[in-house]
């Protein structure tokens, strides 16, 4: 008979390599901005976005935070490499240096945020118990907010009837990752990730339905002329959800 913890790690192993499809899904924008020397209408804010929420399930998943946590670790340090070099592309190829100074603006603060958190974790909090709920609420928070990002292109969906700038593999990614994670958690009850990963897990739900409404009444790519202004989802933060 299967232990619990073999199963947990089984189901582990899948969330990760499902998470690490979500955080090459960018990849395509990025050969674009690579292509054409230039980040268009491209912002940068989803992945620093992303950086932070890979550092926060990071440092849960350290044993001294959070014991046997491993899998955590490993697919968010994996994300939080994918977002620094999407980060880097877009710094070199930001030729009008439109968010340049903003992506070091934003990542330095991030740094001397996260630096604040870890001195605190480590010398106001002194249980597993303690360090655990201290920085797992701020891992839900921001996961959470992972997890509704793709949610800001209703309007656009509805407006214009078309899921063009929703792509249902992102969208479907979302959906089982949520799930997965979900499972991850109740093997052995772990209540920040049961929060965020299963309100992520019907986010992704929504974006499915919403997909499912208006595939049909999306026109076909090349009928109209629509300069693309494409919804930035950092796949990686669907997959910091680790």
């Amino acid at each position: 008979m299967v232990s619990a913890e073999a199963a947990r790690n089984v189901v582990g192993i899948i969330g990760n390599v499902i998470s690490f499809g979500l955080f090459l899904s960018p990849v395509p924008t990025f050969y674009r901005i690579c292509k054409k020397k230039d980040v268009e209408e491209f912002q940068p804010y989803p992945y620093a976005a992303t950086v932070l929420n890979c550092l926060f399930w990071i440092l849960y998943g350290l044993p001294i935070v959070k014991p046997d946590s491993t899998l955590v670790v490993t697919i968010n340090s994996v994300g939080l490499v994918f977002e620094l070099i999407y980060l880097s592309i877009f710094c070199i190829f930001d030729t009008q240096n439109k968010g340049r100074k903003k992506v070091f603006l934003v990542l330095f603060g991030e740094v001397i945020f996260m630096a604040a958190i870890v001195v605190t974790t480590f010398l106001a909090f002194h249980t597993h118990e303690r360090r655990t709920l201290f920085v797992g609420v701020f891992c839900d928070i921001f996961n959470i907010l992972m997890y509704a990002s793709p949610l800001t292109i209703v309007k656009k969906v509805v407006t214009t009837k078309s899921v063009e700038y929703m792509p249902l593999s992102l969208s479907l990614a979302n959906f089982l990752n949520g799930c997965v994670w979900t499972a991850y958690a109740l093997i052995r009850f772990d209540i920040f990730m049961l929060v965020s990963n299963g309100l992520g897990a019907f986010f992704g739900f929504l974006q499915l339905v919403l997909y499912a409404f208006y595939y049909k009444s999306t026109p076909k790519r090349g009928s109209q002329d629509v300069k693309p202004s494409e919804i930035q989802l950092s796949a990686s933060d669907a997959a910091s959800r680790a």
